[in-house]
């Protein structure tokens, strides 16, 4: 059988010097051109208007979505009250959590900022809260007392006796 020699003990030579390579052409760093810049900006510009854009129709879609189903709960909860079966609880067929949309704002340097604007369900409400009770004010100051009405028409007719 023949013995194999143990790679460790042969050698292998190598040129001690590589031949020189001349290098024509240098690679150039990318630098932007003016046009693909231009072009750039504006397509960013028209990304950040569509994700703003949409965040708006998504918080009109949830609104929408809050609506719908306060009109079925109102409409469930009429039958229920309604019916000949005894009173069950209120029914309330969605609940809500904060909810926030996404938001691109662009600060005076120019840059950029992704962020979230919160979704304020229960606008709708307090505003219509705020207007009926303003309404019964307005309707409160317009209206006397008969009292004091009496007492202002016995003066003006004392007023109009004296003037003759």
């Amino acid at each position: 059988m023949k013995q194999i020699e143990p790679s460790y003990k042969t050698t292998i030579s190598l040129p001690l010097m590589l031949p020189p390579v001349t290098v024509n052409k240098a690679i150039v760093p990318l630098q932007p051109q003016s046009e693909n810049l231009s072009s750039g900006w504006e397509h960013l510009m028209t990304v950040v208007q569509d994700i703003n854009q949409m965040a708006m129709e998504l918080e009109a879609k949830i609104l929408e979505l809050k609506t719908i189903a306060s009109t079925i709960n109102s409409q469930i909860n009429y039958l229920a009250e309604n019916s000949d079966r005894p009173h069950s609880p209120y029914i309330n067929i969605c609940q809500y959590s904060p909810v926030s949309v996404p938001l691109v704002k662009q600060k005076p340097d120019q840059s950029f900022i992704l962020t979230t604007r919160k979704v304020d369900l229960f606008r709708a409400e307090r505003e219509a809260a705020q207007l009926a009770q303003q309404l019964r004010q307005h309707t409160q100051k317009k209206k006397p007392t008969p009292i004091k009405n009496l007492k202002q028409e016995q003066g003006n007719n004392i007023l109009l006796a004296t003037d003759n």
